[in-house]
């Protein structure tokens, strides 16, 4: 259970800071520094924790790595929400200027 659950933490991390490097970078002036650091920054810390958490043991990395997955489709779940609200309320202030 430990291991699903640093599974799912490591996943929410990375595609967590994969989602905030894509904003960030659409406004930045030199966006492939963003891609690159964050990209090491992202990869060390995965690595590190799949190395700790497995210890060696393959079942253990391999629930790890489910629940990296599992915390992929629950950042997609809360980023697709996140843009859901913010495009309602882009269109509601619209709606109010006209």
């Amino acid at each position: 259970v430990a291991a699903l659950i640093s599974g799912c933490v490591l996943g929410l991390i990375f595609f967590g800071g994969l989602w905030f490097t894509i904003k960030k970078s659409v406004n930045s002036k030199m966006p492939a520094l963003w891609f690159v650091l964050s990209f090491m920054v992202r990869v060390g810390i995965v690595l590190l924790g799949f190395y700790f958490i497995s210890s060696g043991n393959w079942q253990r990395l391999l629930i790890c790595v489910l629940g990296f997955i599992s915390g992929r489709y629950m950042v997609f779940h809360f980023t697709k929400s996140y843009e859901a609200k913010q495009e309602y309320l882009n269109n509601k202030e619209v709606g109010h200027e006209s």
